[in-house]
């Protein structure tokens, strides 16, 4: 008789729930850990000084003037997240079909960036590449006379817009847009500009979701959309392989990083992603999933700490390696 044969395989001599008994086994053992190292938060900024306004759709968010804005990066390096992200408010007035406010270089964006790196030379800053909040449409790029949304065309613009950010010491450009070859085109431009630090998040994999609603809102682009949809250039939610075939794209045109949005709806895609290319992969945890984990919560139905972290883990077990999540500071707090 042979050892393997003497002894039975599995229960009882496999008891999966040992470890799971007390807190320091359970701790030795987990595979996934949530740091404030994973935290992207995004803010959002206003002119004027002195200035907030609370977004109604998201409990606990507000507008800022850049003021603010350099008091709440503060504390974010107080508590150990390494960046914020930015998305400016723009005023009606300077609007228009062209978005060239986009790429002005005393334009809010620009001025919010030069005054973090100023105050705050260590805290990363990445600055959204993308028309919506500058046209008077509401969509992410310049459009004819159908309404269509022309990409070579707004291509030019975002190159514009991204080197303005980069020249005001954005550490980071992320273009959000969806256009056909616009990583590539934004690369080039910035190494033709010596910019060659400045790095790239790609939103690589957008879906056109349901789940932005609040952002849209808190931008003020939502009006503008009014009806609209952005179906010709953000992706269909029932497509994966797709998904992939522009990562790969992304990846080979120069991005850094490559973003799935929204988060926890596709994390399937977070972790074929990871698995594929390897690359530093981000996800958007998006207003609607915090809107929906605070509504819960606030009405009593969820335990806000318990769901978010659970949230946030799962995700990183996916594949993640950083986060862009509107509980960024609730979340450095309770860790």
């Amino acid at each position: 008789m042979t050892a393997e044969s003497t002894f039975p395989t599995g229960y009882p001599l496999t008891r999966m729930r040992r470890m799971r008994r007390d807190d320091f086994s359970r701790r030795l053992m987990r595979e996934t850990h949530l740091t404030p190292d994973d935290l992207i938060y995004p803010v959002f900024v206003l002119e004027g000084t002195n200035r907030r306004e609370p977004v109604v759709s998201m409990p606990g968010v507000e507008r800022l003037s850049i003021d603010l804005l350099v008091e709440e990066a503060r504390e974010l390096q107080t508590l150990g997240i390494p960046a914020m992200a930015l998305f400016p408010v723009t005023p009606a007035a300077a609007k228009s079909e062209d978005a060239r406010e986009a790429y002005n270089p005393d334009g809010l964006a620009q001025r919010a960036v030069r005054a973090l790196k100023e105050a705050l030379p260590d805290l990363g800053v990445i600055t959204d590449v993308a028309l919506d909040p500058f046209t008077t449409h509401g969509q992410d790029g310049l459009i004819d006379e159908t309404g269509y949304v022309l990409n070579d065309e707004t291509v030019e613009v975002l190159i514009r817009q991204a080197l303005s950010h980069a020249e005001a010491g954005a550490d980071v450009v992320a273009p959000s847009d969806m256009m056909d070859g616009r990583i590539g085109a934004i690369r080039v431009a910035l190494e033709a500009a010596g910019r060659i630090h400045t790095r790239i998040l790609a939103y690589s994999a957008k879906y056109a979701s349901g789940f932005y609603g609040p952002f849209r809102a808190a931008v003020g682009s939502a009006a503008s959309l009014g009806s609209g949809n952005k179906y010709s250039y953000q992706m269909d939610p029932a497509n994966g392989d797709e998904a992939m075939r522009e990562v790969a794209l992304d990846l080979r045109e120069g991005a850094d990083m490559v973003m799935i949005k929204p988060g926890m709806p596709y994390l399937d895609l977070v972790r074929r992603v990871k698995d594929r290319f390897g690359a530093p992969t981000f996800v958007y945890q998006v207003s609607g999933e915090y809107a929906m984990l605070k509504a819960a919560s606030r009405n009593g139905w969820l335990e806000e700490q318990a769901v978010v972290l659970e949230a946030l883990i799962c995700i990183k077990r996916a594949g993640a390696d950083a986060i862009l999540t509107y509980y960024a500071k609730d979340v450095a707090r309770w860790l």
